[in-house]
Order: structure tokens, then sequence, then C-alpha cells
């Protein structure tokens, strides 16, 4: 028996033959998916299509990246969320709970997914900023620096969020507006 520790001890793994990352013996990987030689898949994680895990990049729990994803650098995806079609999660990103990053859609330096949230479509989440809740940031929308998208809110079109702003709530920005600064939009504000 083969075994390795992904950090909590050691446990039955192999190595990938399609790039010779770690995958515990409980998880999922497709052949015509790549683990890298530093990356890791563990717990009931399933890797499949030919999703790419490279770098240092962690799939943990009972996380799904398919399709045509990419995890990559120290970028984490874990609990039950799911990064598929053609997204990419990289830098030190952080998807987890139950959150979805879809489409063209990236996340990345140290920005944060959680909850139920939903990215998708060409959006950026990126700098340290946080989409958390039931929120859902969609089309060509950027969210950045330390700003923040929580509760039910939406941010669609070519929204910009950025600097320490907040859209909270079931708040919904959409079109080409900016929220900047310190500025807060929140409640049932359109």
């Amino acid at each position: 028996m083969t075994a390795f520790d992904f950090g909590n001890g050691l446990v039955p793994a192999h190595q990938h033959p399609n790039g010779g990352g770690w995958v515990a013996d409980t998880a999922t990987v497709s052949e015509t998916a790549y683990v890298g030689p530093n990356a890791w898949v563990s717990g009931y994680a399933r890797v499949s299509g030919y999703a790419m895990v490279t770098d240092n990049a962690r799939v943990s729990d009972n996380a799904v990246v398919s399709d045509n994803a990419v995890v990559s650098d120290n970028a984490r995806v874990t609990d039950n969320a799911r990064v598929y079609n053609n997204a990419v999660v990289f830098n030190d990103a952080v998807v987890f709970d139950n959150a979805w990053v879809s489409g063209n859609a990236m996340v990345f330096d140290n920005a944060w997914v959680s909850g139920d949230a939903v990215v998708t479509g060409h959006a950026n989440v990126y700098g340290r900023a946080v989409v958390s809740g039931r929120a859902v940031v969609s089309g060509n929308a950027r969210v950045y620096g330390r700003a923040v998208v929580s509760g039910r809110a939406v941010v669609s079109g070519r929204d910009v969020v950025s600097g320490r702003a907040v859209v909270s709530g079931r708040a919904v920005v959409s079109g080409r507006d900016v929220v900047s600064g310190d500025a807060v939009v929140s409640g049932n504000a359109r």
C-alpha cells in the first residue's frame, strides 16, 4: 500500500498517471485530467474531464473540478465547492463551502468565494475580495481590492466593485456601474 500525508497523517494514496500529483484513494480523478507533481487531490474530491490541478494547488473534501477548469498556484478548492466549464482559480485564491465558479470566470490573488455564492460568465474576483452567502457575480463584472459582495446580492453586466466597497443584502448592481472606495449598497437597493 502506498500512502501520502495530505496534512492530517498518512492515508492510502497514489500518484496520478497524468502529471504525477498525489491523489487519495478515496478521491476520483479521471485519466484525462491532469494533476501536477506538487498538486494534491484528497478526501472524496473529484477531478474530471480535462480539468487541471497544477503547481501547489489543493482540491479536497467533496469538491469537484471538472470540464476544462484549472486550479493552479497555491489555490484551494475545498468543502463542497464546484469549479467547472473553463473557470480558473489561481494564485492564493480559495473557493469553499458550496460555492460555484463556472463559465470563463476567474478567481485569483487572495480572493475568497464561499457560502452558496456563484461566480460565472466572464466575471473576475481578485485582490482580497470576498464573495459569500448566496451572492452572484456574473457577466463581465469585476470585484476586487477588499470589496465584499454578500447576502443575496447580485453584481452583473460590466459592473466594478472595488476598494472597500460592500454590496450586500438583496442589492442588485447591474449594467456598467462602479461601486468603489468605502461605498455601501445594501438592502433591496438597485
